[in-house]
């Protein structure tokens, strides 16, 4: 199958410019190992079962021996031979010369290494494909553009309708999926990923011995509460309802839904436009990808028939999903807004340059309205803090944007962007 280019490649080959090696990681299936051997000129994939046993003897009594190679050399799921770690980081620390090496892993923390690799390995996350990467959002509007020139955007048109968008929430973003033919099938990736972090890699990521039903159940209360300010006893409960389950445990969890790069939260931004007492600041429950809460929740593009308000928050994973994506390429971080008087941002996205946008996510044409408003009064309170405290103004955002699950995308009189995700990239 051709390559497809992920968004990721400009930032790797940039690392790779500048740091001695790069470690990539990310969930299982996003695509990692496929991108990495774009670049790599040699491989050792630890998980490649005739040569394992091999790999790990090496890798445990003379780890420097695995290091020979055309460079850059590409080492697949290192953390089941940590050694390697240590390794990679004396060899550019010896060589003192960029692109050497290339690590992939879909765990992350508790590894034992006895170096950090701070200034020697640079690291950067992976996520499940885009609507652009995977080749359904047309791309008519730049991230980038928006914020460089956002006088220029006028319009656009996305190919994406309703049914587009749930099949693409049921997918996922798992590049798998992409040479299935049929849709359906197409579903069964995420299932199957469901099904192995709760039976396997839920305990095999830190070697502690969980339960596969309640990692089921605790996925499940997760889905049913994505994007989402629950509190952690509501999840808590809904697990307690089957199960003994205790806090301390909840925890030790989804630390390890965590660590497998599944558990996605989205943080608060808390400017100081409002009392401290009054801004949400708890995470926003979320998910690496929203196939995943598809498929803990047993449901499918039928299921959305009668149910159009789990479909929005699903909508809104989705666009948090890519929002990350695009930004990742500029610094970009991705949370919310929202206080105890009801204005909210369902996502700002933030740039490393200072630059920012609102964003309101609302899937369909009824409540680009209510989101347009939110936005705008979000705006004015913080200009009114600036007239109250000129020593000290907050940036007025850049963009103020609604994101639709719609057709079309224009500019409003107010100044505010109504754009499709399906038009959306980086």
């Amino acid at each position: 199958m051709e390559y497809r280019k992920r968004i990721t490649d400009d930032l790797l080959k940039k690392k790779l410019n500048v740091f001695g090696a790069v470690l990539i990681t990310g969930p299982k299936g996003c695509g990692k190992t496929t991108s990495a051997k774009m670049f790599a000129r040699s491989l050792v994939e630890f998980q490649d079962e005739d040569r394992r046993e091999q790999y790990l003897s090496v890798a445990g009594t003379a780890p420097s021996k695995l290091l020979e190679g055309d460079k850059p050399r590409l080492f697949d799921e290192w953390q089941d031979a940590p050694k390697i770690w240590g390794a990679v980081r004396k060899s550019v620390d010896d060589l003192q010369i960029p692109g050497q090496y290339i690590l992939t892993g879909s765990v992350t923390g508790n590894v034992d290494t006895p170096h950090t690799g701070t200034l020697r390995i640079s690291s950067m996350q992976m996520y499940p494909m885009s609507l652009y990467e995977s080749g359904e959002s047309n791309g008519e509007v730049s991230i980038k553009e928006l914020f460089d020139h956002p006088d220029r955007f006028e319009n656009c048109h996305s190919g994406l309708d309703i049914d587009d968008i749930i099949s693409a929430i049921c997918r996922g973003g798992w590049p798998n999926t992409l040479s299935i033919v049929n849709k359906e099938d197409s579903y069964l990736i995420a299932k199957d990923l469901f099904a192995q972090i709760c039976n396997k890699d839920i305990s095999s990521v830190d070697g502690v011995k969980r339960n596969p039903s309640i990692a089921r159940t605790l996925l499940r209360s997760y889905s049913r509460n994505i994007c989402q300010l629950a509190d952690n006893r509501t999840v808590i409960a809904d697990v307690e309802a089957n199960n003994e389950f205790s806090e301390p445990t909840y925890y030790s969890y989804v630390q390890a839904l965590e660590k497998l790069f599944i558990i996605a939260d989205v943080e608060a931004w808390s400017p100081a436009i409002r009392s401290k007492t009054a801004i949400r600041t708890k995470k926003k429950k979320n998910l690496v990808d929203p196939s995943v809460a598809v498929a803990a929740l047993g449901i499918g593009p039928e299921y959305f028939n009668t149910d159009f308000q789990t479909l929005g928050f699903l909508f809104e994973s989705l666009c948090i999903r890519d929002l990350r994506i695009y930004s990742a390429k500029y610094g970009g971080t991705v949370s919310y807004y929202r206080d105890n008087y009801g204005l909210e941002a369902d996502a700002v996205l933030h740039l490393e340059d200072g630059r920012y946008a609102l964003c309101e996510i609302k899937l369909g044409q009824k409540d680009i309205e209510k989101g347009a408003t939110s936005l705008i009064k979000l705006e004015s309170l913080i200009l009114a803090h600036n007239e109250e405290n000129p020593a000290n103004p907050l940036r007025l955002p850049d963009l103020k944007i609604v994101i639709t699950g719609t057709e079309y995308g224009y500019r409003r009189d107010d100044g505010v962007l109504v754009i499709p995700i399906g038009c959306l990239k980086d």
